[in-house]
């Protein structure tokens, strides 16, 4: 389940909220700053030895526009009447020495942290940025990943190798879109195609996908606050099954090892099932057939009430965790939303764990051993990235309150409507339309999910990150 984020744009970086963003950051439980001894060996630190060449074959990487952190690449191509996808993750376990300085300060992290203002990376900007990146146009080592698809798009083989490799190009969403969009040719036009068959894929296995909304806050020359929602595009959509497809490689050969590191998140429960049921009926959008997946599908990204049934979705999206295996496998092995098992496994730049994923794959792979660093360190992981996970979301959530509460400002005094989407004893979570505005609110006593309650917005104290309504 991808979490909200909130972006500031250039024109309030020189607000108040930008100030209270940049406090929060520096604020925040995370180094901001690396060791000398991480940064001069994420400078020096020499790659291992690609195994193949691979720089004939154009990649391509896609990305948020101005990423420097590239983590993935493709190579799309038609084979009879299927396809062959290659997909290079970047190398980070031939650049960081286990037991090194980068390593040490990894597992402090845990992962890259997103504030509204900046980042605060798991590695060192040479690495993550430069070196191990997979920018176009310089050669980088990738460990990659060859999938054999039928024309169902349906994993047929696949195989893991460290190469070398050479980006030819970085796309970024909106323009991708656009050019497909336009049916122009580039290395992304079999996008839309294996895209959509995989996403059949994930309906046939009984998957779901939350897509929540980006949020963008900008202020207009009269100093108000305003927000821009961006739902995600097709094209991030198509993207993102080919992560979840190498996620789901990457656990069937950890599992088939003995020996691993799954993501796994259980089947919601009838209680969470029938409470979501009632609130979809409660807002005018009632969920009565198909399974959930099927009906996240099929909503309206341009309805209005789309975004209050999908904060209440958000419900059926947790207790997802990581369990490490070495020996007989876990009794629970299956990512409830994807419907399958699954490992985190194309991340290794931003998620300290994917590494762990890749050099048990690499060796699954080809019959080698697993390094013994990586079998001896795996049952610290899901503790690190508990702890690692818990500060991203505090972060994450002090951030969308203060944007929030930025948005607010305007508002004191003033009467407005919010639609309720759960409750929880005498307050709700509310859903205001303008501002853009989730939120915990006092309601009365007789309200029900759906209701559109007036709240009058009594204060809203941006560097405390707090709004305070009544009825």
């Amino acid at each position: 389940m991808p979490q909200r984020r909130s972006h500031v744009s250039s024109s309030a970086t020189r607000s108040e909220l930008a100030s209270a963003l940049a406090a929060l950051r520096e604020s925040s439980e995370a180094p901001l700053e690396f060791p000398p001894g991480a940064l001069a060996e994420a400078e020096t630190s020499t790659a291992t030895a690609p195994e193949l060449d691979l720089r004939d074959v154009p990649f391509a990487t896609l990305d948020p526009a101005g990423s420097r952190d590239l983590d993935q690449a493709f190579h799309l191509a038609r084979a009879g009447t299927g396809y062959t996808v290659r997909y290079a993750i970047a190398d980070v376990p031939g650049f960081v020495v286990p037991g090194g300085a980068v390593d040490t300060e990894a597992r402090r992290r845990g992962q890259t942290l997103y504030a509204a203002d900046g980042s605060i990376p798991l590695h060192p900007r040479a690495l993550s940025e430069d070196r191990a990146s997979l920018l176009a146009n310089v050669d980088r080592p990738a460990l990659v990943w060859t999938f054999d698809l039928d024309e169902a798009a349906s994993v047929q083989d696949f195989r893991l190798e460290r190469a070398l490799i050479r980006s030819r190009a970085q796309l970024e969403y909106m323009t991708t879109q656009q050019a497909l969009d336009r049916g122009d040719d580039g290395p992304a036009a079999l996008l839309p195609e294996i895209g959509a068959r995989r996403l059949e894929q994930e309906r046939s296995r009984g998957g779901a996908s939350l897509n929540l909304p980006d949020e963008e806050v900008v202020q207009g020359a009269d100093g108000a606050y305003s927000i821009e929602r961006r739902s995600p595009l097709p094209v991030e959509e198509w993207n993102a099954q080919l992560s979840l497809m190498t996620g789901m490689a990457a656990a069937s050969l950890m599992l088939d090892a003995g020996i691993g590191v799954l993501r796994t998140m259980p089947e919601p429960d009838d209680a969470a099932f029938t409470t979501f049921r009632h609130q979809t009926v409660a807002l005018g959008r009632p969920w009565t057939s198909g399974t959930y997946g099927e009906y996240l599908r099929r909503l309206d990204r341009a309805d209005p009430v789309t975004l209050p049934v999908l904060e209440a979705a958000a419900s059926l999206f947790r207790g997802a965790g990581y369990v490490v295996f070495d020996g007989a496998p876990p009794t629970d092995t299956v990512q409830a939303a994807i419907g399958a098992p699954y490992a985190h496994a194309t991340a290794p730049l931003r998620r300290l764990v994917d590494r762990w994923s890749l050099v048990i794959c690499l060796a699954a792979s080809s019959g080698a051993p697993v390094p013994e660093w990586a079998r001896a360190s795996l049952p610290e992981l899901p503790a690190l990235m508990q702890e690692s996970g818990q500060r991203a979301s505090r972060l994450n959530s002090t951030t969308i309150n203060t944007v929030e509460a930025a948005l607010l400002v305007p508002l004191i005094g003033t009467t407005i409507e919010a639609t309720v989407i759960e409750l929880r004893g005498e307050r709700a979570s509310v859903q205001i339309a303008d501002p853009a505005v989730t939120a915990t609110a006092p309601v009365p006593a007789d309200v029900k999910p759906g209701d559109i309650v007036r709240l009058q917005v009594v204060n809203a104290d941006i560097a405390a990150a707090e709004v305070e309504f009544a009825v």
